[in-house]
């Protein structure tokens, strides 16, 4: 099976040993080591990701996760999605390894496959954690967690930590809704240096993907659309003066115009929300089967993020159309 994996974001494997009773896998040397290696418990003379390459990072790793669920026959669930099996090639390409616990996915009309529970506590999803039944969505949730630890700079599971924060997903849900409180959820090591509204669209993002219930989370195809996006708005610190100079301008102008979101160029969700709560509904019915949880901070999550990943996606196709044209006029 592993052999017949390949994607510039899977780790590529280049033989085995069978000699007696050696068994030994061989995969490229991936130089810059694992995630886990750049992100947590860094030591004070390591210097912390940037904003951008968190989100290219997590792009990546997205990717390669939906090669494995939409592209490889039969479908393959990765069953232990970490920030430790995420390895990084020269310039923090993501590539993610460590196939020992992936699973062959449903065919036919089955919708999971049932299975012994395994995986890492704090990335496992809780319907496959209580019942064994995996699916594409349980991957979602890991992706969904490993986002996160991006965002956060947190770990998934972190016993040092106060009663109540020692849980990564527990910890960050409430503060999904509140948009006061968004900036918390920033990694303090970046010191302010990242986008205000590209982190109000990473954690939507992550929100949709920590979903409880497993058919409100998005499709990793999805995901990668909406990351695609982000990971393409680069930020450069030297002509904003941080979240506290250039991200709260930005809030302010939100607020002022009395909405949060607002399509301007058609297509997107359909759906506008205003600061002060009220709903204002033209959505398409295809959308509305997304907006499952009442939470108005939810859905507008939602929204905003299918907003983004659909602009997104007609931009691409109208670039390839034009291409297209221009190739045959």
């Amino acid at each position: 099976m592993l052999s017949l994996l390949h994607h510039p974001n899977l780790v590529s494997l280049i033989g085995y040993c069978a000699d007696g009773d050696q068994r030994l896998l061989v995969y490229e040397f991936m130089p810059f080591g694992s995630l886990e290696d750049h992100l947590l418990d860094l030591p004070p003379d390591k210097e912390p990701l940037d904003w951008n390459t968190r989100m290219k990072i997590a792009a990546g790793a997205a990717k390669g996760l939906e090669y494995l669920h939409d592209k490889a026959n039969p479908p393959v669930i990765y069953r232990d999605f970490k920030s430790s099996n995420i390895l990084l090639d020269e310039g923090f390409h993501p590539k993610l390894s460590d196939f020992g616990l992936a699973k062959l996915g449903p065919t036919g009309d089955k919708s999971h496959v049932s299975t012994r529970v395994m995986g890492t506590y704090g990335y496992c999803a809780p319907e496959y954690a209580m019942t064994g039944q995996l699916t594409v969505k349980s991957d979602v949730y890991s992706f969904g967690v490993v986002f996160l630890e991006l965002i956060t700079g947190r770990k998934a599971i972190d016993s040092t930590r106060p009663h109540g924060e020692q849980n990564l997903v527990t910890w960050a849900r409430p503060l999904f809704n509140d948009r006061r409180k968004f900036s918390k959820l920033a990694d303090p090591q970046l010191q302010g240096r990242y986008p205000m509204r590209g982190l109000y669209q990473a954690l939507a993002v992550a929100s949709m993907c920590i979903q409880e219930q497993a058919a409100t989370r998005p499709l990793i195809g999805d995901v990668v659309t909406a990351l695609s996006y982000l990971a393409n708005q680069a930020y450069d610190p030297s002509t904003a003066s941080g979240h506290r100079g250039s991200g709260e301008k930005e809030d302010r102008r939100n607020r002022d115009g009395g909405r949060i979101l607002k399509n301007e160029e058609g297509g997107g969700s359909g759906r506008r929300w205003d600061l002060d709560g009220s709903e204002k509904d033209d959505s398409p019915r295809e959308t509305a089967r997304l907006m499952v949880n009442k939470d108005l901070d939810r859905e507008r999550a939602v929204a905003e993020a299918k907003m983004w990943g659909e602009n997104w996606r007609e931009k691409r196709r109208q670039s390839a159309q034009g291409s297209f044209d221009g190739a045959n006029s």
